[in-house]
C-alpha cells in the first residue's frame, strides 16, 4: 500500500527511494495496470536515476475510472453541502498531519527544494479546508413573479470533470482541482503529468481514508493519448487543463467534439517593471521571487525584467548577487534553495535557450550553464546555475517565448507609457508585476495590464483565495477563489405557477 512508501519517507534521502505500488487509483483502491507494455521511466531530477515505470492507461481503463467515478458522483451530489465539507475537513487534516512525508515524496518526484514542497502541500490543504468552507454555502435565488408565481435556482453539480496536472506542482495542482470539484458535488477522474506520477494517488488514498465514496477521486496515469481518451468520453462534463498553450489547444477542440466545459491554465511571458521610485531592497527580492522559484519551472514567472533605465546599474549589481548566492543542490537538504530541474530534456532546452540568448546579443551576467553538485550521488541530476540576462531586446527569442527555467531576461525602459506598450505586447497574460512607491501609478499600471493577475510590490502571491488564471493565450476560466465555484457547477431555474394557466390557445 501507499502507506509503506509514505513510511519510509522520514528516514529516506534522495536517491535512495524507489515506487513498486501501482499508480492508478479508482474504485477505492489502488489498480494494477492490465498490461505493462508501453511503460516509461520515471526519473528522479535530482540524481537522474529510474524512480518507477509509468504504464499508461487504455480505453478499458480509462472508461473503468469515469465508470467508477459516475457511480461515486451519484452518492455524493445527493449528500448536503456540509456532509461533503465535514469529509473534506477530515483529508485537509490528514493531508496537514503527513505534510513532511507528502513533501519529500514531492521532491523525489518532481526536484523542487524541500523548502518549496512543504508550502505547495500547506497550499493543497488550505485550498481543500477553504473549499469546505464553501460547500455549505452553495445556494440559488428566489425570484418573486406576479400573480403570486415565484421562480428559484438551484447551483448543481456538473458530473465527472476531469482534471489534467502539470508537472510542476504535482500534488497542489491535484488538490487545487479537485478541492472546488468536490465541494459542488462532482467526482473527479484526474491525470497527472507522465513525469511526475507518484503523489496524485496519495491524494486519491486520503480522500478515501476521509470518507468519499469509492471513486470520487479517481487518478489515472498516461501522456497525451490517454488524455485523449478522457477528453472524449461521453460521461465527463468537464476538462480542467494545466499546461502548455499546444495541449491546450487541443484538449479544447477534442473537449468541443461533446461540447465538454473547459478550464485552461496555460503559459506565461509575464512582465515585471520596476520604476526608479521603487525600494529597490524589496524589488531585487521580487525578481528573484519572479524568476527562481521552482527552478524557473513556473507558469506565472515574472521572466520580463523590465527596470527604469536610471537604476539599472544599482538594480543589475544586487541581483547577480544574490542570484551567484542561490545555494543549488541536494533538494531534501533545508539549506537548499534550488533544486533540479525536471527533466534532461528540460535542461538541455533551457540551456539552449541560453545559448541562443548570447548568439543574439544578450550578456550573461551570471550562470545558465549545468551544474554539477560535489555530492557524487547527484552527479547524473538535472542541475543548472541560475542565470541573468543583460543587454536583452523585446525581438529576442529569449524575451518572446516561454523558457521554463531559472532564466532571468532583464530590459531598460524610460517612460510608463512605454513600458505598458512594450509589457502588453505578448500573446501571453497570466500575470505581472510593478514595483514602485506611487500608489496612483501601481494602480494605473494594473489597470493596464493585460493579464488575469498584477502583483503590487510582491511577486508570486497566491493565496487560495485569490482567483487565478489568464488572459489571451494564458487560457481562460479561473481557479482558486469563490469565482471557482462557478466553473464547477450549472444553474437550473424552477418557475412555480400558483395560479391557473393563460393559453393562447
Amino acid at each position: 500500500m501507499a502507506q509503506s512508501t509514505l513510511d519510509s519517507m522520514p528516514g529516506a534521502s534522495t536517491g535512495t527511494v524507489v515506487v513498486t505500488e501501482p499508480l492508478n487509483f479508482w474504485g477505492g483502491k489502488r489498480v494494477k495496470p492490465r498490461q505493462e507494455k508501453n511503460a516509461e521511466p520515471v526519473f528522479e531530477p535530482a540524481t537522474g536515476r529510474v524512480l518507477c515505470q509509468m504504464v499508461p492507461c487504455g480505453a478499458e481503463e480509462v472508461d473503468e475510472a469515469i465508470q467508477s467515478a459516475y457511480a461515486a458522483y451519484q452518492k455524493w451530489s445527493k449528500m448536503a453541502g456540509m456532509e461533503r465539507a465535514r469529509v473534506m475537513l477530515e483529508a485537509a487534516r490528514i493531508i496537514r498531519e503527513r505534510r513532511e512525508k507528502i513533501a519529500k515524496l514531492e521532491v523525489i518526484n518532481n526536484g523542487k527544494s524541500i523548502i518549496e514542497a512543504l508550502v505547495d502541500i500547506d497550499i493543497a490543504w488550505q485550498s481543500i479546508e477553504y473549499y469546505a468552507g464553501l460547500a455549505g454555502t452553495l445556494a440559488g435565488q428566489h425570484i418573486q413573479l406576479p400573480g403570486g408565481a415565484f421562480a428559484y435556482t438551484r447551483r448543481e453539480p456538473l458530473g465527472v470533470c476531469v482534471g489534467i496536472g502539470a508537472w510542476n506542482y504535482p500534488f497542489q495542482i491535484a488538490s487545487w482541482k479537485s478541492a472546488p470539484a468536490l465541494a459542488c458535488g462532482n467526482a473527479m477522474v484526474y491525470k497527472p503529468s507522465p513525469m511526475t506520477p507518484v503523489t496524485a494517488v496519495i491524494l486519491a488514498e486520503i480522500y478515501k481514508e476521509a470518507g468519499v465514496p469509492d471513486g470520487l477521486f479517481c487518478v489515472v496515469q498516461g501522456g497525451a493519448e490517454t488524455g485523449s481518451l478522457l477528453c472524449h468520453h461521453p460521461k465527463v462534463a468537464k476538462v480542467s487543463f494545466t499546461g502548455s498553450v499546444p495541449t491546450g489547444k487541443k484538449v479544447m477542440e477534442m473537449s468541443a467534439k461533446s461540447v465538454k466545459q473547459v478550464t485552461l491554465e496555460l503559459g506565461g511571458k509575464s512582465p515585471l517593471i520596476i520604476f526608479k521610485d521603487c525600494e529597490l531592497e524589496n524589488a531585487v527580492k521580487g525578481a528573484l521571487m519572479a524568476n527562481f522559484l521552482t527552478q524557473g519551472q513556473v507558469c506565472c514567472n515574472g521572466t520580463r525584467v523590465f527596470v527604469q533605465r536610471e537604476i539599472m546599474p544599482q538594480f543589475l549589481e544586487e541581483v547577480v548577487k544574490r542570484t551567484k548566492a542561490i545555494p543549488v543542490g541536494d533538494p531534501l537538504l533545508e539549506s537548499t534553495r534550488m533544486g533540479a530541474l525536471i527533466s534532461k530534456p528540460q535542461l538541455e532546452k533551457v540551456l539552449g535557450f541560453v545559448s541562443q540568448a548570447k548568439k543574439e546579443g544578450a550578456r550573461v551576467l551570471c550562470g545558465g550553464d549545468p551544474f554539477v553538485p560535489s555530492d557524487p550521488k547527484l552527479k547524473g541530476g538535472y542541475f543548472m546555475s541560475p542565470c541573468v540576462l543583460d543587454n536583452c531586446r523585446d525581438d529576442m527569442t529569449c524575451v518572446k517565448e516561454e523558457i521554463f527555467g531559472p532564466v532571468m531576461s532583464v530590459l531598460p525602459f524610460d517612460t510608463e507609457e512605454e513600458v505598458i506598450k512594450r509589457a502588453n505586447n505578448t500573446t501571453f497574460g497570466l500575470a505581472s508585476g510593478v514595483f514602485t512607491r506611487d500608489i496612483s501609478r501601481a494602480h494605473r499600471v494594473a489597470a493596464s495590464m493585460e493579464a488575469g493577475t498584477c502583483f503590487i510590490n510582491n511577486y508570486n502571491i497566491n493565496p487560495i483565495e485569490l482567483p487565478f488564471g489568464g488572459y489571451k493565450m494564458s487560457g481562460f476560466g479561473r481557479e482558486n477563489g469563490q469565482v471557482t465555484i462557478e466553473y464547477y457547477s450549472q444553474l437550473k431555474t424552477v418557475v412555480v405557477e400558483m395560479g391557473d394557466v393563460e393559453s393562447l390557445f
